[in-house]
């Protein structure tokens, strides 16, 4: 068993009564790691909220009822992939080609975009896009 293994087992066996979480033990054996994936969600859910002040719920919705009808949530669940596509098109072309043109659209833009459109399609399926 690799150490962090034992570590998580060991604190079961000593914490019995109140065991730890495994964000709790994630935190304490990978600080940095951990800071930095917060500091990266408070940075996608910056960039969330101003495209979307920008461009509206209906620039997902395609101006259906994406809660009451099915044909209308797949609709717009297809464009996010057709949009999830275009990204990951453009993440290889900045990967091959070694630079971008279009100024502040670099690679972190775009993954943080990757990631928030995979959050859309889960915020859709689940019913909760709406005003």
């Amino acid at each position: 068993m690799s150490s962090t293994v034992e570590k998580y087992f060991d604190s079961i066996d000593d914490n019995k009564s109140q065991p730890q979480s495994t964000i709790e033990i994630f935190e304490s054996e990978y600080p940095e790691l951990s800071n930095e994936f917060k500091e990266i969600q408070s940075e996608m859910y910056e960039m969330f909220a101003r495209k979307h002040m920008d461009y509206g719920l209906n620039n997902i919705a395609l101006g259906g009822d994406i809660i009451n009808n099915e044909d209308d949530k797949k609709f717009s669940l297809t464009g996010l992939a057709i949009r999830l596509t275009d990204k990951i098109s453009r993440l290889k072309n900045l990967l091959v080609n070694g630079r971008n043109f279009v100024k502040g659209e670099g690679m972190e833009d775009t993954f943080i975009d990757i990631a928030n459109y995979g959050i859309i399609g889960l915020l859709v399926g689940r019913n909760k896009w709406k005003k």
